[in-house]
């Protein structure tokens, strides 16, 4: 985004005069500029959860890029639910900034996700929570003093429930009773013990740097992981075995196996992806209606591999086929062996071939020695599936447009970024896990787009806490927290600027 926020509130003397300090704003600058973003320069405080953000060095209207100021448009007193005007994209913007809002190119419209955010910032300021942007909260939201996001103990509300439930599947809340959207003394140790294990400044509260790290990839978790060999872990692996993601005997090491097993099955199941054996991957494994493993053509990762060797072991595969990527010759190995031992030769690995492949029944290898070598199975989509094709994720994506924008939804009814993402490439038969928008920073696993300019429709985009699916004519498909819905727009100098990666899942 461009480059600072204009000075639209002049803060002088005392709070008594904010109204009148609004008129002078209207009155003098008449600000209609679109959304300028502040340079990343805004240190992050280690011991200072609750900071503040500058808004210093505006920039004057004539320096607002590709934006004309309109003059025809002043400036509502009152910023309420359906009003369309350039200056909601500056709110909006701020409120981004300050961690109230999903980051997104901001939008004119004031629609219900603004709402919400703005309630939840006039909570913490102590102000009445009615979703409205008058003269009091457009001072404050626009102040030097202006704060970013931050729970504690006493408060309440949506955005609460989704801390707990991520306290939760770490480990850090015992019952999911806990996840009740009270800010509650459970809920303050849960923070603590976090904090502690994290090596965070401890204060119980979940500001700027507690916030960020809940769906980091370096956060430590408090439940069974990589190492551990207990009961536990033997009883769940017993159920990752009856599912069929695991492929060696259950013995109680909760190992490199074990940790592929759990990540597959989380995959499967709409489960955040970390490998980790907490509260609510324990639960969905205990649950009847979890979904068993299965791969097929196209699929591609640590689990084919591991298929791909006991193939191999069989006779039934070359070693030289092992690529992790479950392709033709992969299939029709599968298809021989599902035959030779009584299995439907359907080609897919599900739980009874699994059973037979990892040793449970008792097997019957190729006839004639090992696998000839063939030309090895390669990824031919450039990198990820190549269940669907590039028309297919388009057209699925276009069918949502209008749907609600809802933070850390998955469809199908209502989406945020990351979750809108996940559906889209799973309903074409992508067999991609739910990752935020963080964690698709480094996939490795599809054709990675370094350069904004060589993005290409199909694509999915990765932006600085945003992403999207590329369509055609420069156009993008995204669940926007700025319109709060699903919408197929023009990629505009935002997308440029705040771009960090792509990656391309079809050539």
């Amino acid at each position: 985004m461009i480059e600072k926020y204009k000075k639209a509130v002049v803060v002088a003397g005392m709070i008594a005069v904010l109204a009148g300090i609004y008129g002078i704003i209207i009155s003098s600058q008449r600000l209609g500029f679109g959304p300028e973003q502040k340079k990343e320069a805004l240190a992050l405080q280690k011991n200072e959860p609750d900071i503040n953000l500058k808004a210093e060095n505006k920039a004057t209207p004539s320096e607002a890029e590709g934006k004309e100021t309109p003059d025809s448009q002043p400036i509502p007193e009152y910023f309420k639910e359906g009003v369309e005007h350039p200056y909601v994209a500056t709110i909006q913007e701020r409120l981004m900034e300050l961690g109230f809002m999903e980051n997104d190119e901001p939008t004119s419209f004031y629609g219900p996700v603004t709402v919400s955010a703005v309630k939840i910032y006039q909570r913490q300021n102590n102000l009445v929570q009615d979703g409205v942007v008058g003269p009091e909260t457009l001072a404050i939201l626009l102040s030097d003093e202006a704060k970013y996001y931050a729970v504690s103990l006493g408060i309440s509300g949506d955005d609460v429930k989704r801390i707990q439930n991520r306290l939760y599947e770490l480990g850090y809340l015992m019952n999911k009773e806990n996840v009740n959207g009270e800010f509650d003394a459970t809920t303050e140790k849960a923070v603590i013990k976090l904090q502690e294990l994290n090596q965070l400044s401890v204060d119980g509260k979940v500001g700027r740097q507690t916030m960020n790290l809940l769906y980091s990839e370096e956060i430590k978790p408090n439940f069974l992981t990589y190492g551990e060999n207990n009961d536990i872990v033997l009883s769940a692996q017993k159920q990752l075995k009856g599912l069929g993601y695991l492929t060696t005997i259950p013995d109680g090491n909760y190992g490199k196996d074990t940790v592929m097993a759990v990540k597959q099955f989380q995959a499967r199941n709409d489960l955040v992806v970390d490998g980790y054996l907490g509260p609510s991957t324990r639960v969905a494994l205990e649950n009847g209606e979890a979904r068993p493993n299965g791969l097929v053509l196209g699929e591609q990762g640590e689990s084919v591999k591991r298929v791909q060797e006991l193939l191999n072991k069989y006779g039934y595969l070359s070693s030289s086929n092992a690529t992790g990527y479950f392709g033709e010759i992969t299939e029709q190995a599968v298809k021989t062996f599902q035959s030779d031992n009584g299995l439907t030769p359907d080609g897919s690995v599900g739980v009874q071939t699994l059973s037979y492949l990892s040793g449970d029944k008792s097997v019957k290898g190729k006839t004639g020695g090992a696998a000839g070598s063939k030309k090895p199975d390669t990824d031919k989509s450039g990198g990820g599936s190549v269940n669907g094709n590039v028309n297919a994720l388009i057209n699925i994506a276009s069918t949502k447009v209008g749907s609600k924008y809802v933070w850390g939804s998955k469809g199908p009814g209502s989406f945020d970024c990351s979750g809108f993402v996940y559906w889209c490439l799973n309903q074409i038969g992508v067999r991609q896990s739910y990752l935020t928008s963080s964690g698709w920073r480094n996939m490795g696993k599809y054709k990675r787009i370094s350069n904004y300019e060589n993005i290409k429709p199909g694509d999915i985009i990765v932006e600085k806490g945003h992403m999207g699916i590329a369509a055609e004519g420069g156009m993008v498909i995204d669940a926007s927290s700025g319109n709060g819905k699903v919408v197929h727009r023009k990629r505009s100098a935002w997308w440029k600027s705040n771009f960090i990666v792509a990656w391309r899942i079809f050539e």
